[in-house]
């Protein structure tokens, strides 16, 4: 349990952060889920109230991004409904494999992310430029691929989460046409239905610090808002830095 003022600080601070990176680079967690284990929390309560406080994150990133979403109504629906399926698999995953299995492979998935928050710019570039090939119709339906990485990017959002924003933004990009605006949209809001689902199944049956969950919950939808007006004009290079940093001494402090 998150006891003290200063630690209350650090929770609420960590929860707007990851709310502003929910809405643009995408890897909220990885901010926010260091910062719960430097306070003293078990890795998988610091893992389960950090899915829970992170939920109006993508709340107040979906208001943000309310005209994106009304691009392409039925891809938008299609894509929350398969992360939130996801997302409910990545939770009983969590709770059903032993702590330390849960323990052993977050420094790897912290690892993954980083070099996915790395990759990040050649992926909207990549993007970019196929929006210049004018000489063929736009994609705008999932193919049966697509579709199985959008559901197993839900499960890791429902798992773990942290970078489960790059790679929806790296599977929607590589696999339709729509403006950066609209693929970022439909990004946090899946990802939020993810949560959501997730987060259901935690307030049932897992051991939650409330607490931060509160604390989180009332920063992170300011940033999350915050992010999705900013997402399209924020200078990405020194965040990007950032998270690479932090992520890192991350992976050295829980391997060591």
């Amino acid at each position: 349990m998150v006891d003290g003022l200063l630690e209350h600080v650090w929770v609420v601070l960590a929860g707007f952060g990851a709310g502003l990176l929910t809405s643009t680079v995408g890897v909220a967690s990885l901010l926010s889920f260091p910062v719960l284990l430097a306070i003293g929390l078990p890795p998988v309560v610091a893992n389960v109230s950090n899915t829970l406080g992170l939920i109006p994150a993508g709340a107040g990133g979906a208001v943000g991004f309310r005209d994106e979403l009304r691009v392409e109504p039925r891809l938008t629906r299609q894509v929350i409904g398969l992360s939130a399926v996801g997302g409910l698999g990545g939770a009983v995953l969590l709770l059903a494999l032993p702590s330390s299995v849960f323990e052993a492979v977050v420094p790897w998935l912290i690892l993954g992310t980083c070099v996915l928050v790395a990759a990040q710019p050649r992926i909207s570039a990549a993007l970019r430029t196929r929006h210049g090939h004018a000489d063929r119709p736009p994609r705008l339906r999932l193919t049966p691929v697509a579709t199985l990485f959008v559901v197993l990017t839900g499960v890791y959002g429902g798992y773990f989460g942290a970078g489960a924003g790059v790679m929806m933004i790296a599977v929607l990009a590589l696999s339709l046409d729509l403006d950066f605006g609209v693929v970022a949209g439909i990004r946090t809001t899946s990802l939020m239905a993810s949560n959501i689902v997730a987060g259901i199944v935690f307030t049932l049956v897992a051991d939650v610090d409330w607490t931060v969950v509160a604390l989180m919950a009332l920063s992170s939808v300011a940033g999350g808002y915050l992010g999705a007006r900013i997402a399209r004009r924020l200078p990405a290079t020194v965040l990007r830095t950032g998270v690479l940093v932090a992520g890192i001494v991350t992976v050295v402090t829980m391997l060591t």
